[in-house]
């Protein structure tokens, strides 16, 4: 019965966050978006306490059931794992292993040094939600999305416009192939070794095991009642357990009660824990003042951590050039993010904000100092200062909260206007596009030559005005480069 109900509640967890990384109408994350936050790295980085609290106290209290049953990409191995099961018609599979603790707990020291240095980044590569949102959002959405377009034409048919067409493009080549490394990895790990992945890379899965192996409720072995067949530990997915010395190494184990339901005899149960053997814990080899370093080690990583939609053609006549990204020396990060550097230190990369953003504007960074973390560009939209779909969907803290009022007087940029690339100069016409669509008024066009009023006009930016919405970018008629681009600022400011 337990294992049925753990089961239950995994599959509806899986299944409502994998839709809400799906949905690209962002009605979903209304609903759901608790599920994102109480994911553990972004409850850490968001110095979320009663999140970490709660998940600390769920593992003290039932092990690692966190991996099994609220963690994504948990719950996506032990669906591969499961497949593999079914084809191979071999359900006891697996068998016990030593773990590989040089292995774990150094892939756990350099995720934290990764945090503490502000490489965050670089330590969402492993970090169990953010490798899944990647997957999904990179994957998935290009299918759901095409699917959602196949259907179009005949809810058009029937008068219907709910469902409406989509532009199906790669935000980013390099982040589609990590998430497509990442997917194919992870599926190979879990279709033959099981939890792999979670008891010898993952960081989250390291740290809840170390707390696990003081867990209240615990599965135990009854040695009474145990014949030695074995099938528990060809059965459990962690290998972790230890049928000729009937113990278990309960770091690794994720609480699936997989052996529990397995065993014949009933020898095992999920139950209070009794007074601990020298034998379970000969197979982990970690003395207590090393455990203690690591978990002092990961609460305090993850405390400094956190401190610290145009056309294509022109009336189907002409065709028009593709625009092409200015190079800024300083990136764009969303309002609301405060700065680039606590936009870098907080943001785990999962891109929720780029699958659920209506305008296009986020999309993965291809930088390496900033690898898969969101950027705006505005090649396809503008960033309209009425949403903050952005910062509700966040659930990091990487960008807070942020009202309409707010963002409107937030300053992320300013315009900077490129004479050389201006129609005005380069085809001797009449333009102000960017003036005519500048949403604060910062933009007003002037003679381009000061002694002669009837000259043409070009633009002239307000810098302490203009918020860096790019709407001017985005709507300027000039090819491949903008005229005028927005330059980022290192510090949010108020205007």
């Amino acid at each position: 019965m337990m294992r049925k109900i753990r089961i239950t509640l995994a599959l509806i967890f899986w299944t409502l966050i994998t839709a809400m990384f799906l949905d690209f109408t962002g009605t979903l994350h209304h609903w759901l978006g608790w599920m994102a936050k109480i994911q553990f790295l972004p409850a850490v980085l968001a110095l979320n306490v009663a999140v970490v609290v709660g998940l600390i106290v769920l593992t003290l209290i039932c092990g690692r059931v966190y991996c099994s049953v609220i963690c994504p990409m948990g719950v996506f191995q032990d669906i591969v794992s499961n497949i593999s099961s079914r084809r191979k018609k071999k359900k006891r599979r697996f068998k016990y292993h030593p773990a590989h603790n040089i292995l774990r707990y150094s892939v756990l020291i350099i995720f934290i040094i990764m945090l503490v240095a502000g490489f965050t980044a670089i330590a969402s590569f492993i970090a169990p939600y953010s490798a899944y949102g990647r997957m999904v959002q990179n994957l998935g959405a290009p299918v759901v999305l095409w699917i959602n377009n196949l259907f179009t034409p005949v809810a058009e048919h029937y008068g219907s416009y709910a469902i409406y067409s989509r532009e199906i493009w790669i935000r980013s080549l390099p982040v589609f192939i990590v998430a497509l490394v990442t997917f194919i990895t992870i599926s190979i790990l879990a279709w033959s070794g099981g939890r792999i992945y979670c008891n010898t890379i993952c960081p989250v899965g390291t740290i809840l095991g170390l707390l696990s192996r003081y867990s209240l409720l615990r599965p135990v072995i009854d040695t009474d009642k145990c014949i030695n067949c074995g099938s528990c530990a060809r059965r459990c997915k962690s290998s972790c357990i230890d049928a000729k010395s009937h113990t278990i190494d309960l770091s690794r184990c994720v609480a699936c009660m997989d052996c529990v339901d397995d065993c014949s005899k009933g020898a095992i149960s999920f139950s209070v824990r009794r007074v601990p053997t020298v034998k379970a814990d000969k197979n982990v080899n970690v003395d207590n003042g090393r455990r203690a370093f690591v978990i002092a080690g990961a609460v305090a990583a993850g405390t400094t951590a956190a401190m610290k939609a145009q056309k294509t053609v022109d009336g189907g006549l002409a065709e028009i050039l593709d625009k092409e990204l200015p190079k800024r020396s300083t990136r764009l990060v969303p309002p609301g993010a405060v700065s680039v550097k606590h936009f870098a230190q907080h943001c785990t990369a999962c891109q929720l904000c780029v699958s659920q953003c209506p305008n296009g504007v986020l999309r993965p960074s291809t930088d390496l100092t900033h690898f898969m973390q969101p950027v705006m560009a505005f090649d396809r939209g503008y960033c309209r200062p009425e949403c903050h779909t952005c910062s509700d969907v966040c659930p990091a803290g990487a960008i807070k909260p942020i009202t309409w009022e707010d963002k409107s007087s937030t300053q992320i940029g300013h315009a900077v206007w490129i004479a050389k690339n201006c129609i005005v100069n380069t085809d001797d016409v009449e333009c102000g596009n960017c003036a005519r669509h500048c949403l604060v008024g910062a933009i007003t066009m002037v003679p381009s030559d000061p002694s002669d009023p009837d000259s043409r006009k070009i633009p002239a930016v307000d810098e302490t005005r203009c918020i860096g919405c790019g709407a001017c970018e985005n709507l300027c008629p000039a090819r491949p480069f903008s005229a005028i681009y927005v330059e980022g600022h290192e510090t949010h400011r108020t205007v």
